[in-house]
Parts: C-alpha cells; structure tokens; sequence
C-alpha cells in the first residue's frame, strides 16, 4: 500500500531553520507530482508548496515565497522542504502528499495520499 512519512520537524526560534522529509513507498514515485501542506490549529490545511515529477517546476505559496525551497530525489523516493527564516506563523502539522497529476494543483482534494504530518513549532 501507499505510505508517506514525513520527518524533520521540530521546535525552532524565529529566524532559523527545518528540512522535512517525506520518503514515499508503494506507489511509482516518478510519476506523482507532490506538495507540502500544512494545518495549523484551528485553520484549514493549506497549501504551502509543490513539485511536478521531474522537478521542472514548482509553485509556492505567497507565505513562503523566498523562505522555502522543495526538491526531490526521484532515485530515493523522497522530497524536501527546506524552510528559512522560520516565523512564529509558520507554526503547523506539515504534510506531504502525492498527485498523479502532471501539474501542481494546490488544493487538498487534488491529492490521493498523504503522510501523518510532522509537527513544526516556532517561537518568537
């Protein structure tokens, strides 16, 4: 069956920074498209980023726009998030989710499956 599992997060000051990983299995990972969300208590998930297969494109949210970077290695199923200059609005359960869709479509309902989340907190 499909699994995602996401790690690296964590308790951080205002102005540092978290890599999350997501490794994915049972499912070609190539082929799926994949996004970073996060939900923060309280709010609705939302998107934050996401990346086409081959990684040759990728959109951000506003929010996180030049703070953020996502990548992926194909060879290893996994992808990243890697969040600079973290602020105390950051503050969520991040996810990671796979879309069979070869454009990035920022929406939750887009998305066939995801991970359990990792908890990101940052204090001011």
């Amino acid at each position: 069956q499909v699994e995602l599992k996401e790690s690296g997060g964590g308790q951080v000051q205002a102005g540092g920074s978290l890599t999350l990983s997501c490794t994915a299995s049972g499912l070609m990972f190539s082929f799926y498209s994949m996004g970073w969300f996060r939900q923060a208590p309280g709010k609705e998930r939302e998107f934050v980023s996401g990346i086409t297969q081959s990684a040759s494109s990728t959109i951000y949210a506003d929010s996180v726009k030049g703070r953020f970077t996502i990548f992926r290695n194909n060879a290893n199923n996994m992808v990243y998030l890697q969040m600079n200059n973290l602020k105390p609005e950051d503050t969520a359960v991040y996810y990671c989710a796979a879309d069979r869709n070869l454009r990035i479509i920022p929406t939750v309902v887009q998305y066939a499956y995801w991970g359990q989340g990792t908890q990101v907190t940052v204090s001011s």
